[in-house]
C-alpha cells in the first residue's frame, strides 16, 4: 500500500487562516438572550464573527485571482503529463491498473480530472445557494454578510475556471446520478444553517487536501496546476468561514437541530462518497466498467487516499460533537472514517 504524503499550505493560505482576534460575539445572539461572553465550545472560545469576517474580507482584497487572465487557457495540453497526480487516482495500484498502458493512465487521469471538477461545480452552486439562504436575513452592511458574498463571487469564478478546465482538457462533463441530483434539491430546501456549513466543509475539504498535493506537483499539465493553486488560496478562507460559523452553530442550535445535523452530515457523507468518481470515467478509457468499480471498492490505497484526505475534517466534527452515535456508524459506512 502506498503512504500519501500531506504538504503544507503556502504562505498565502497561512495569510488567510492565522488566528483571529479572540472576544465575545454580540452578533446576532444578544438579541436571542444568550450569553455572549461564554461561547466556547470543546475547541476553546469563539471568536467575534464580525472580527473573523474582516480578517477574511482583508485577505480576499490581497489574494484573489481573476483565472480569466492569471491562467494561460491558450496552452497546449502537454503530452506525457498528468491531469491529476497517479496516486489520487481511483484505479492506482490496483490489478487493472498494473494491466493498463501508460497512455491508457494518463487518459484515465484527464477523464477523472474533468469528473472531480464536474463534481465541484456541482457542489459549488449547491454552495452559493446555501450561503444566500443563510445571509437573506441577516443585516446586509455586517461584515458577516460581506464576506458571504465575497465568498458567492469566489464561487461563481471557481465555477466557470472548473468548466473551462474541463473545455481544455477535451473530455466530457460528468454529471452526479440523476437520484442525487435531485437528492440536493431537497437539501437545499430543508437544510439547517449547521446542516448547510457542515455540508460545506464536506464538499470542500477533501477536494482540497487533493488539490494541496496536485498544484506543486510538476508531472501535473501546468494549466492544471495552476487552476489548483488558485483554488486552495482562495478556498482556505471559505474553509476558515464555514468552520467559524459551524462551530457558533453547534453552541447556539437548538438540540433538534444538532441532532438533525449529525444524520445529515452522515447521510452527504455516504452520497459524496459515492459521487467521488463518476463510473463513466471507466468506460470512457475503455475499460470494463464493472469490474473497475469492483477493483476501487476492494484498493486498500483507495480507501487510505480518502481516509487520510478526510482526517483533517472528521476530527474536527469529532471535536464539535458531530461524530456520535448514529452519525459515527453513517461515516464509517461511507468509507471516509476508519
Amino acid at each position: 500500500m502506498t503512504t500519501v504524503p500531506i504538504t503544507g499550505s503556502p504562505a498565502t493560505d497561512r495569510a488567510a487562516t492565522g488566528p483571529a482576534a479572540t472576544g465575545p460575539d454580540t452578533t446576532d445572539h444578544a438579541a436571542a438572550g444568550l450569553d455572549v461572553t461564554a461561547l466556547r465550545d470543546a475547541l476553546g472560545p469563539l471568536r467575534d464573527r464580525e472580527q473573523v469576517a474582516a480578517r477574511l474580507l482583508e485577505s480576499s482584497a490581497k489574494h484573489s485571482f481573476d483565472p480569466d487572465t492569471e491562467l494561460d487557457w491558450d496552452a497546449a495540453v502537454e503530452e506525457g503529463q498528468w491531469f491529476w497526480p497517479p496516486e489520487l487516482l481511483s484505479l492506482y495500484d490496483t490489478p487493472m491498473w498494473h494491466r493498463m498502458s501508460e497512455e491508457q493512465r494518463l487518459d484515465l487521469s484527464r477523464h477523472e480530472g474533468a469528473a472531480l471538477a464536474s463534481l465541484g461545480i456541482w457542489f459549488e452552486i449547491i454552495l452559493m445557494q446555501l450561503l444566500v439562504r443563510h445571509v437573506y436575513d441577516k443585516p446586509v452592511t455586517s461584515n458577516h454578510v460581506r464576506y458571504a458574498l465575497t465568498e458567492i463571487a469566489d464561487e461563481c469564478r471557481h465555477s466557470m475556471m472548473f468548466g473551462r478546465m474541463i473545455d481544455w482538457g477535451g473530455a466530457p462533463t460528468y454529471e452526479v446520478p440523476r437520484v442525487y441530483h435531485n437528492l440536493a434539491r431537497v437539501l437545499k430546501t430543508v437544510s439547517t444553517t449547521p446542516g448547510s456549513f457542515a455540508a460545506t466543509l464536506l464538499g470542500e475539504e477533501i477536494l482540497d487536501w487533493m488539490q494541496r498535493l496536485t498544484f506543486p506537483d510538476e508531472r501535473v499539465q501546468t494549466l492544471v496546476r495552476g487552476v489548483t493553486r488558485i483554488h486552495v488560496i482562495e478556498e482556505a478562507r471559505h474553509v476558515r468561514y464555514a468552520r467559524e460559523e459551524l462551530r457558533r452553530q453547534m453552541v447556539t442550535a437548538p438540540r433538534w437541530e444538532r441532532e438533525l445535523t449529525k444524520l445529515s452530515c452522515g447521510e452527504a457523507a455516504r452520497v459524496f462518497s459515492v459521487c467521488f468518481v463518476n463510473p463513466r470515467v471507466y468506460e470512457n478509457v475503455g475499460l470494463d466498467r464493472r469490474e473497475a468499480v469492483a477493483q476501487v471498492k476492494a484498493s486498500g490505497h483507495r480507501r487510505e487516499v480518502m481516509q487520510t484526505g478526510s482526517k483533517r475534517l472528521t476530527d474536527f466534527f469529532d471535536d464539535i460533537g458531530l461524530l456520535n452515535g448514529v452519525s459515527r456508524r453513517l461515516w464509517r459506512s461511507s468509507g471516509l472514517l476508519a
